[in-house]
């Protein structure tokens, strides 16, 4: 029993730097590593608003009770389809007033010219006088113009019969219906019908500050050249679930908003399976990339006062504690160096806790301590048997 806790000590000793080891006549051998940069890809998350692609209110344009009410609220509706009914009687009055009013000047004009061909034979003839003809020319003119004038009537009254019957304009889902049968409505109305949206994409907001609008522009040259070369955005939902399809920047807004110091941006997501609704909330994920630092695992930090430390290691292998600035990555496994540190430099990397300043130790990689472990673990192994 004494000799297999004597070769676990051992194991443990060789995989870390040991406390005990570091402070006593034994040296610490601890996993060393030269540092170097990289390029990380990381997400930022914007609270964003998730809107249709295209939200059209639903208004009357004639006066009148509805009648019927065709639809449903949440009913997908086509374009063209009929949604609501307005009474017609008084505008199918109207309109047959029309035509009849366009059939009386038609027959006007008939007559008013059978009375022109007539006199201009007889004024040929010198029957009568040029001025009588010119009279009968002008009751003709006043004719047609009065005839003109009942053809717009009686277009007016066509539309606003149309009228009557209110179509979606678009494709779409209906919204809340607040008006129903019975309900008098107007164009003055202060609340639509109802609203009907275009799921078949999404348009999803956001707001980013300007500072980060000002590095997304000049990483990529100009506002035009960022939105077309930006990658693919995500969009988690008010559950916390993330949304399976991606989408595409498409605008950013030329005004900062000066209460806030934001700038609103749009991305356009695919709805295919309807799971999107108008109105909804969730927030954006951009992906960005940070170039040119260096990402160290957490286990070679040490932490005072809520502030950072790593442990580089000088030529005589004593090691000196710095401060660093970092950025916590959502693996949940490193950091990202911010400042502090430069390419070049060697950290230790595993169990930088238990060091001290200006403390000796036996630099080795992360390989060779891995190593040795896996050979006292098979040591102790054999023992067991």
């Amino acid at each position: 029993m004494k000799v297999k806790l004597l070769i676990l000590a051992s194991c443990m000793m060789l995989f870390s730097c040991g406390e005990k080891a570091g402070r006593g006549s034994a040296v610490a051998e601890c996993a060393v590593e030269t540092i170097g940069t990289t390029t990380v890809e990381l997400n930022s998350s914007y609270p964003a608003s998730i809107r249709g692609k295209q939200d059209v209110e639903i208004r009357p344009q004639v006066s009148g009770f509805i009648t019927k009410v065709c639809v449903d609220e949440g009913e997908q509706v086509r374009k063209g389809q009929v949604l609501f009914v307005i009474d017609k009687v008084q505008y199918e009055a109207t309109y047959n007033s029309a035509v009849a009013a366009v059939n009386t000047a038609k027959a006007s004009v008939s007559t008013q010219e059978i009375t022109v061909k007539n006199k201009r034979e007889l004024n040929k003839k010198s029957i009568i006088s040029d001025y009588d003809l010119a009279m009968a020319e002008n009751t003709l003119a006043s004719a047609k113009a009065q005839l003109a004038s009942a053809e717009a009537m009686l277009a007016s009254a066509k539309q606003n019969l149309s009228f009557t019957d209110v179509k979606s304009p678009s494709d779409g889902i209906v919204s809340t219906i607040p008006y129903r049968l019975g309900s008098l409505v107007s164009p003055s109305i202060a609340t639509p019908l109802t609203i009907v949206s275009d799921f078949s994409e999404m348009f999803v907001y956001a707001s980013i500050t300007e500072k980060d609008l000002l590095k997304l522009v000049r990483s990529n040259g100009s506002q035009q050249s960022a939105v077309e070369s930006y990658p693919e955005v995500s969009l988690q939902l008010s559950d916390g679930s993330m949304y399976d399809e991606k989408g595409k920047l498409e605008t950013i807004s030329g005004v900062i908003d000066q209460t806030t110091g934001s700038v609103r941006i749009r991305a356009t997501f695919p709805n295919d399976k309807k799971l999107l609704r108008s109105g909804g909330m969730g927030n954006m994920i951009i992906p960005y990339n940070l170039e040119n630092v260096i990402v160290l695992p957490q286990g070679a930090f040490s932490e005072i006062q809520d502030k950072k430390f790593v442990f580089t290691v000088n030529d005589d292998n004593t090691v000196t504690m710095k401060p660093v600035e970092v950025f916590k990555l959502d693996n949940g496994k490193d950091y990202v160096v911010l400042s502090g540190l430069s390419a070049g430099e060697k950290v230790v990397v595993e169990n930088a806790s238990v060091l001290h300043d200006g403390q000796t130790i036996n630099p080795r990689t992360r390989g060779e301590l891995q190593e040795e472990f896996d050979k006292a673990l098979e040591l102790q192994s054999t023992y067991a048997k």
